[in-house]
């Protein structure tokens, strides 16, 4: 099997934390994760594992494999929920990766498009080609060209997980008002963290950037005060780490839950929901 080379510093890079997480949550809370797809997806990437390996069984990288997949288990219950509503929905996943929670969504009659940059899609394609009621989409989601893909007819609901952080807040209001304008019915769920929370978590990133404040970025204190953008969008939230689940699962220590109310309360860690 031929491996899909993933440099280091790059922009494809981003796709490792996410599925490492993944990979590496199912493998140690099964009771509480399921994914199939992950360690099959980091056998064949050609990528340097050793840094994760090393700090796998630190409970700081366990809280942070939590992380990744607390919010994913939290938008498929959104998405599931909204499934029971609008059967036939287009469910549209905001800068995928190579993330298929979609797929693990997918009730045989819904849609599935997955959008990301070309080179990530390029690789998205090798690995995950789309299957029946499925599509990958090459674009940049700043721009508006991906939205003619859409329809919204029978519903939709668009999730973005990690990626609202690395917008600029006006773009993100744009976006909003966008999707809330032509898709009437349709449903956003994204996950977001407050300022502190967003220094801890880019600081690395933002230093590589060059840029010392975060002020520029999306981040939110208080999701109904702060993202009520327009009369007609209903604004929701709940805890990232403990809105959902309670975290009372086999394996998982009682630190690790400590951390997650640190998270939701302290750092600000939500789940949103927006309802056009």
């Amino acid at each position: 099997m031929t491996k899909i080379k993933i440099e280091k510093n790059s922009v494809q890079e981003t796709l490792i934390v996410p599925l490492y997480g993944r990979k590496m949550c199912a493998e140690k809370f099964p009771d509480l994760y399921t994914d199939h797809s992950a360690k099959k997806l980091c056998e064949q990437l050609d990528y340097d594992f050793s840094e994760q390996e090393a700090k796998k069984d630190s409970c700081l990288y366990e809280f942070g494999a939590l992380e990744a997949a607390m919010r994913q288990l939290d938008i498929m219950w959104e998405i599931r929920e909204y499934l029971k509503e609008y059967p036939e929905a287009t469910l549209v996943n905001l800068g995928c990766g190579l993330d298929q929670t979609g797929k693990a969504c997918d009730n045989g009659q819904c849609r599935i498009i997955n959008i990301d940059f070309p080179d990530i899609i390029s690789i998205r394609q090798e690995l995950l080609p789309a299957g029946e009621r499925e599509k990958n989409i090459s674009a940049d989601l700043k721009e508006d060209g991906w939205l003619t893909e859409i329809n919204g007819e029978k519903g939709v609901i668009f999730f973005a997980a990690g990626v609202f952080h690395y917008f600029k807040r006006a773009d993100v209001k744009k976006l909003v008002l966008t999707l809330a304008a032509k898709y009437p019915g349709g449903r956003l769920i994204f996950d977001t963290v407050g300022k502190t929370g967003l220094k801890l978590m880019m600081s690395k990133t933002l230093k590589n950037m060059g840029i010392k404040d975060v002020d520029g970025f999306f981040y939110v204190n208080q999701p109904k005060q702060e993202l009520q953008w327009a009369d007609k969008i209903k604004v929701s939230s709940k805890g990232y780490m403990l809105g959902y689940y309670d975290m009372k699962n086999t394996g998982i220590r009682r630190i690790h839950r400590w951390l997650a109310g640190i998270g939701d309360k302290i750092m600000k860690m939500a789940i949103i929901r927006m309802d056009f």
